[in-house]
């Protein structure tokens, strides 16, 4: 009797071992590739900061696209419920959070009418983003013949991955059309950031060649799920230029995670000007900080908005609050959204790129989770961006170096202590 108490005692502290090196495994910050700024070698102004982010990250420069804006819930859904609704052939559809509710009921209603038409659908959730939705939609599209996907649901060959999620958000339609921006499917999002119940968002309705890139990031992550990699006309047809917009698209994802955060300290040390991020959650590493920073010392006004009060993630917001001095200090302006939960992904250096996708300003965007930028080069593209920019921008409320190294003392105590899950943030 007494043996087998040692023997369950050990089996007991071998698991509790082997669970705290899992945990450990997933809370340690992600490797990173840069150990600090990069250097401003190459400016906008020059036609090497095309080719040089081409030749550096994600896919090449691809010309002639059309990219439309769509602002809030109220232009955002019924674009892309109209694309779905039409589909002739194909559906492939990535996202991360797919809430219960009466938006995501008319989502799976329109997925499955076009399932029992015969044209091939595909979605594909993040396991962890997905836990709250209601699974009888899954069960209902499933049924009627489209095929879900749950990505790295929790196995023990898993385990060592369990906290790098796709926080992509993407939508391909015949694959002629795709979309691309911060939206998640939940009632959230509906209407036109009019009050807190209803969040501020920028989507992107994309046509041109381009659209065959956010199919290929669809397909390189559902092949890890399926092993199924999609081909053909049905997923990859001709596709003709619609505008005049070029871009590229840059993915961060197993063993190329530090592309998005390459990519975009790249971006800042080109800035000659301006640089404008929008972000939900601003919590940027020590590099990220620095490259900003430099930005400022070499003249670049940089101005960042970030939610206010209306927040989904308190603690996110406190520990972002901490790292706020040294950007304040050197007269980096940040501004907090007043009107509701500020959710959308932004980012325009110069007149010269906007980057647009699912990217937050923060380490688990730079280094944990699979995410997806559509860099755009074109100057009238930019400046549309500017002005939805400057359109929240005076909806917002500045932060002084004055009040944030006047905030109460508990409140300073909780965003140290937030601080240190910085790169879980």
């Amino acid at each position: 009797m007494a043996s087998r108490r040692r023997i369950g005692t050990v089996a007991t502290a071998v698991a509790a071992t082997a669970m705290a090196g899992v945990v450990a495994l997933n809370l340690m910050p992600d490797r990173r590739e840069l150990r600090g700024p990069v250097p401003n070698a190459v400016t906008t102004a020059s036609p090497d900061f095309r080719r040089t982010l081409a030749g550096l990250y994600g896919s090449n420069l691809i010309d002639g696209n059309q990219i439309e804006t769509l602002s809030n819930g109220d232009a955002i859904f019924p674009a892309m419920l109209e694309a779905i609704r039409g589909a002739q052939s194909s559906i492939t559809f990535e996202t991360y959070v797919y809430w219960s509710g009466g938006i995501a009921q008319q989502f799976a209603q329109a997925l499955i009418d076009r399932a029992m038409a015969g044209v091939e659908v595909r979605v594909m959730l993040d396991w962890a983003g997905s836990q709250p939705m209601d699974l009888s939609l899954i069960a209902e599209m499933e049924a009627a013949g489209v095929r879900v996907v749950r990505f790295r649901p929790v196995r023990w060959y898993t385990l060592d991955r369990i906290n790098n999620r796709t926080h992509r958000k993407l939508l391909v339609v015949d694959g002629h059309v795709g979309f691309i921006g911060g939206v998640g499917i939940g009632d959230e999002w509906l209407g036109d950031a009019r009050h807190p119940g209803e969040w501020r968002e920028l989507h992107y309705r994309v046509t041109g060649p381009a659209v065959a890139a956010l199919q290929g990031a669809f397909v390189s992550n559902w092949v890890e799920d399926t092993g199924e990699v999609l081909q053909g006309a049905r997923f990859f047809p001709e596709l003709e230029q619609t505008g005049e917009a070029t871009a590229q698209l840059v993915l961060s994802s197993t063993g190329s995670r530090n592309y998005m955060h390459m990519m975009l300290m790249t971006a800042i040390a080109g800035a000659e000007r301006h640089i404008r991020i929008t972000t939900p959650y601003l919590v940027p590493d020590d590099v990220a900080i620095a490259q900003l920073v430099q930005a400022r010392a070499r003249g670049v006004e940089i101005d960042i908005i970030v939610p206010g009060e209306h927040m989904d993630k308190d603690m996110v917001r406190q520990a972002s609050r901490y790292f706020w001095g040294p950007l304040l200090e050197a007269g980096v302006r940040i501004h907090e959204f007043q009107p509701t939960f500020m959710h959308a992904k932004l980012i325009i250096i110069d007149e010269a790129l906007a980057s647009i996708g699912s990217t937050n300003f923060d380490e688990r965007s730079f280094r944990l989770n699979d995410e997806a930028n559509l860099n755009v080069f074109d100057a009238a593209f930019a400046r549309e961006q500017i002005a939805h920019f400057e359109n929240d921008l005076a909806r917002s409320r500045q932060v002084t170096l004055e009040s944030w190294r006047n905030r109460p003392l508990r409140q300073r105590l909780s965003d140290w202590g937030w601080s240190w899950l910085r790169a879980q943030f």
